[in-house]
């Protein structure tokens, strides 16, 4: 009875301050609706990706309100929506000007070092942080190992099984690879223990932070308080191991981390680390395996696509000699597997799109966005937008030969000083698997009426059951 009261008091109060604040704003907003009192559109929004229908919140205000840009409520945010390769270029270029990247509520609370400084200073450190496990020169030596890699995998995983369900499997790879990029840790065994804790702090990022039992915000925040233990264990380890010079500071990022200050000269904290060690391992490997899913189902679809990406997959195995591993030759050989690749993220963005917050009041095609409003950029009102890709629908590689689409208007790795600075490495880790799988096997959808589902990622709803059919030697 007690919780019940003190629930719906605090219902009440939040209703009277959205109430207010969506009240007293200011005139010439975009058009639009907010929805219900505090949750607003949420679980409009939500539940369009999980029908596997992510546009359809777009593509129907945009007709309703006759508005590339239109005010909604989403996440317990007033939010407005933009869309179109103008609006993608106009906020990607005014990063740390106009907007700053915002993170949920539950992403500052599950990891609560991403409240701590603004995110101007967040994606400074990362910038600083990454760039030298991210340069040409770190990336070619990545391909050998990411090889190594998936050829074990593929034996553990894949080889002698008739039916297997994709998706955990592709995690399970471009985790292992996560893991020895940032951690050095390259025991599957190792590796394993540390998979299923990250699936459940994963799974409440993008919920509503209701910290009450059995719900995936509070499973998330426990896995998060184990993840981190663990990590300082291993920080502490690695700290001694460099003072010792068992370890060098350029060998993972773990040791880069611990070998470099922030911007006032300090040392960061373990717990600072392993909270940043956590967010590039979640960014590290479930965007790659989201879409390596989505790639292998949409194959299983288009014999003749699959045909053309085995063609030069073969070209390539057979050119190598018994033992060889991948170079970055080959994978500049593997043109039309990464067309194929990008055909299959415009029809599946990994991400619907990422928010902002604006740091000023400022206009935009003619409408008053408010300093503390959140904006919305949205991949499929361009990726899935006729003007900008005749026929979307169809799945189409060749869009991306030649110069490719127009500015602003592909994106799945985001754009701008927020782009996704990993983009390179999830290329080579995407191709190198596909060489595997593809060099292997052809395979055959279980579910065949399967969606792809937006949750936060898109990817098939029951994570692609598949029946294996190896190539004959």
């Amino acid at each position: 009875m007690e919780f019940l009261m003190i629930l719906s008091i605090t219902l009440l109060v939040s209703t009277f301050f959205t109430y207010l604040l969506f009240n007293n704003k200011p005139k010439n907003l975009p058009p639009g609706k907010m929805g219900w009192p505090y949750i607003g559109e949420s679980l409009e929004f939500v539940n369009s990706g999980l029908k596997g229908e992510p546009e359809k919140f777009i593509f129907d205000r945009i007709a309703k309100f006759s508005s590339q840009v239109f005010k909604t409520s989403v996440l317990l945010q007033p939010t407005v929506v933009v869309c179109g390769p103008a609006a993608n270029k106009f906020l990607f270029s005014n990063e740390n000007k106009l907007v700053n990247v915002w993170f949920p509520d539950a992403v500052k609370k599950i990891l609560p070092t991403t409240a701590q400084t603004s995110t101007y200073v967040e994606a400074k450190r990362l910038r600083m942080m990454l760039p030298n496990f991210l340069k040409p020169e770190a990336l070619l030596t990545y391909i050998s190992m990411m090889d190594s890699i998936a050829q074990k995998h593929f034996v553990s995983g894949w080889e002698g099984k008739k039916e297997v369900t994709v998706f955990p499997l592709t995690k399970r790879y471009t985790f292992l690879v996560a893991c020895k990029v940032f951690l050095s840790i390259d025991d599957p065994e190792h590796v394993a223990t540390f998979a299923d804790p990250f699936d459940v702090l994963a799974a409440g990022l993008n919920t509503i932070p209701v910290d009450l039992p059995g719900t995936p915000f509070r499973r998330s925040i426990k896995a998060a308080n184990e993840l981190r233990k663990r990590l300082v264990h291993i920080i502490k380890q690695r700290k001694i191991e460099l003072e010792e010079n068992k370890a060098s500071p350029t060998q993972d990022v773990l040791s880069h981390m611990l070998s470099v200050t922030d911007e006032n000269g300090q040392p960061m904290t373990e717990i600072y680390i392993a909270d940043k060690i956590i967010a590039l391992l979640i960014a590290g490997h479930d965007t790659a395996s989201a879409v390596l899913t989505c790639i292998l189902k949409f194959l299983s679809q288009l014999p003749h696509i699959y045909s053309e990406v085995l063609k030069e997959q073969m070209e390539i195995a057979e050119s190598k000699k018994p033992g060889e591993l991948l170079n970055w030759d080959d994978l500049q050989k593997m043109k039309y597997t990464w067309n194929v690749a990008n055909e299959a993220m415009r029809l599946a963005p990994p991400s619907r799109g990422t928010f902002r917050e604006a740091i000023t009041n400022f206009n935009f095609s003619g409408f008053s966005i408010p300093k503390g409003w959140k904006l919305l950029w949205s991949s499929h009102s361009t990726h899935w937008n006729s003007e900008y890709f005749p026929d979307p629908q169809k799945f189409d590689p060749t869009r991306f030969e030649g110069k490719g689409p127009a500015p602003y208007t592909f994106v799945p790795f985001g754009g701008g000083p927020r782009m996704c600075p990993g983009k390179e490495y999830a290329r080579l880790e995407i191709l190198v698997f596909l060489h595997h799988v593809i060099k292997r096997f052809s395979w055959e959808q279980l579910i065949h009426d399967e969606k792809i589902i937006v949750n936060p990622m898109s990817v098939p709803e029951k994570g692609f059951p598949a029946r294996l059919i190896p190539h004959k030697a």
